[in-house]
């Protein structure tokens, strides 16, 4: 009687295991930073204060690619009045690389016309990382 109950128990946890597994360890989950979600730090790009909005920026590129759902956000961000805001949403969009093609008109915008040589040159790195081939083409 016990072999048989050990059996169902150990056949249910397999199953429950392989369902677990099918459907991937984070599938559904959105990223995580300091304990914070992707959406949290993407509100915070729109806080009062720059040093919010600077560190939600550098939060969002420490997530990389899977950061790509707050590019929208990043691509607005690019117009903060604060340098210091504008310079790491460059870098964050460069993190996330090529699913940030959608940036890289505001990126050549930027890169050319931002008055802040930092930002300006943040804005062509992220374009070297997301679509390099625009650089060539904007020349």
């Amino acid at each position: 009687m016990f072999s048989r109950a050990l059996g169902t128990v150990t056949l249910t946890l397999a199953l429950t295991a392989g369902a677990a597994e099918a459907q991937g360890p984070d599938q559904g989950k959105e990223p995580v930073s300091d304990g914070r979600t992707l959406s949290e730090w993407i509100a915070d790009l729109k806080a009062p204060a720059p040093q919010t909005r600077n560190a939600a920026a550098y939060e969002i590129s420490g997530m990389g690619p899977a950061a790509a759902p707050a590019i929208p956000a990043l691509i607005e961000t690019l117009d903060d009045p604060s340098a210091a805001v504008r310079f790491p949403a460059t870098v964050a969009l460069g993190e996330i690389g090529p699913a940030a093609e959608a940036a890289v008109p505001k990126l050549l915008k930027v890169m050319q016309e931002d008055i802040n040589d930092e930002v300006a040159s943040g804005a062509k790195r992220a374009i070297k990382r997301i679509k390099p081939e625009a650089l060539s083409a904007a020349q």
